[in-house]
């Protein structure tokens, strides 16, 4: 009988499709290459924790979905937990690392949310560029943080509509897309 607390639950292969999109958009080059988007261990958990926020929020508008994106966000933890030891961080510190990960995903997801439902267009820009784009005077091919935050806030915007035009069957199905990023760079 106590085992059964302790019995893992097969992993719902939808889940692991639709994190696995997740994490192969965040990976994508162009975010790298031409969105100004540092290419380190925590630019990479920015665009990660984007795409998940992203995700999250598309599922929100539906009632019924709300263990579906439990289980997304349970797997990103899992992820994350198992990235921080292949890492080499020690055991000791992957709780204290994960807690600090879990209040970056919850600050993030709120400021995304307030800029993305805000009627200021500089909001998503401003968070982008303080967040994703870590405030850096950046240079992408000569452009400054602003105008590399503006192009990655427009990406973000086409994300959300065609996340929000995706039906709710077939995220559950585990098929997510996202807009190639290659075909919104300015």
């Amino acid at each position: 009988m106590i085992f059964q607390l302790f019995h893992r639950t097969r992993e719902d292969p939808s889940i692991a499709s639709l994190y696995g999109t997740i994490v192969a958009q965040a990976r994508a080059p162009a975010f790298y290459q031409s969105f100004g988007v540092p290419d380190t261990v925590n630019g990479r958990l920015e665009m990660v924790l984007l795409h998940v926020v992203l995700l999250l929020q598309r599922l929100a508008v539906e009632p019924a979905a709300g263990p579906l994106g439990q289980a997304v966000f349970d797997l990103f933890c899992q992820d994350m937990d198992a990235n921080l030891r292949e890492m080499g961080v020690g055991d000791l510190a992957v709780p204290r690392t994960m807690r600090r990960i879990g209040e970056a995903f919850y600050g993030r997801q709120a400021a995304y949310r307030a800029a993305l439902d805000s009627n200021d267009p500089r909001a998503l820009v401003e968070v982008l560029a303080r967040n994703v784009l870590d405030g850096r005077q950046g240079t992408d091919q000569g452009q400054g943080t602003d105008q590399v935050a503006e192009r990655l806030a427009g990406y973000v915007r086409s994300a959300r509509h065609a996340l929000a035009a995706q039906d709710i069957a077939e995220l559950r199905r585990g098929r997510l897309g996202f807009p190639d990023p290659t075909n919104l760079q300015a």
